[in-house]
């Protein structure tokens, strides 16, 4: 039996939630909060707090004992990434609990596959977050979540992904993808909505990094913040 804290901060949204064995039996998140207001984002660092102590309360309430944390590593967020990152490692290290790291964006494919489970068998999946301008932090994986692109900055243009819509269609989403509806434009070009990235969706990766025994080191684990790039067209993805 496992039970892990999911904790997501990646983007405007703050999330986390408790899994045991997979099964989500706690999640709170500000959804509601910041469809409610105009803002753009929600101070993470005001709200993470509370968060995670309700998910502890919970679970200490239940004598459901933690085994690990698991927390989404980036790419995205700078100072989300640096909060929820500098929770994760507390909570580990105040609860000699194991430290599991994600990668942000495979973890914005899991709704994808949760809900649309009748893609094409060689679709590909491409997660967006947004950066700055025409600038997204993306990735391209198959529907088992292989690797065909790694994860990269990319300034998106008309030639963006041109080779590879040649011979797939790729499934466009994430909150970077706003920006790319009207400048890519093949016919195998598909682009979702509504698909958000919440920690519930952390459970079947890292339960599988839990099995695994994948962990990350307490003290020196660090987000993914892909921050010393200098902002140019992939070529590869050209």
């Amino acid at each position: 039996m496992s039970v892990i804290l999911h904790i997501e901060t990646s983007t405007d949204l703050c999330s986390v939630a408790v899994s045991q064995d997979s099964a989500i039996i706690f999640q709170t998140d500000n959804l509601k909060e910041k469809e409610g207001t105009a803002a753009k984002g929600t101070n993470h660092a005001s709200i993470l707090g509370v968060m995670v102590d309700e998910a502890l309360s919970f679970t200490d309430n239940h004598a459901i004992p933690f085994d690990a944390v698991a927390v989404s590593a980036g790419p995205g967020s700078y100072t989300g990434l640096r909060i929820g990152v500098s929770m994760a490692k507390g909570v580990a290290y105040g609860r000699n609990l194991k430290l599991i790291g994600l990668p942000t964006l495979e973890v914005q494919c899991v709704p994808v596959l949760l809900v649309h489970d009748n893609l094409p068998d060689d679709a590909l999946l491409c997660p967006m977050l947004d950066a700055r301008r025409m600038e997204v932090y993306t990735a391209l994986y198959t529907r088992a979540l292989k690797t065909v692109q790694p994860i990269a900055p990319v300034v998106v243009d008309e030639h963006s992904f041109e080779e590879q819509l040649k011979e797939h269609p790729i499934y466009f989403f994430g909150n970077g993808v706003e920006k790319c509806k009207s400048i890519i434009l093949h016919p195998n070009a598909h682009f979702l909505d509504g698909v958000p990235l919440l920690a519930k969706y952390m459970s079947p990766l890292a339960e599988k990094k839990f099995l695994q025994e994948e962990f990350e080191d307490v003290a020196y684990f660090e987000p993914n913040y892909l921050k010393e790039f200098q902002a140019t067209v992939a070529k590869s993805l050209l």
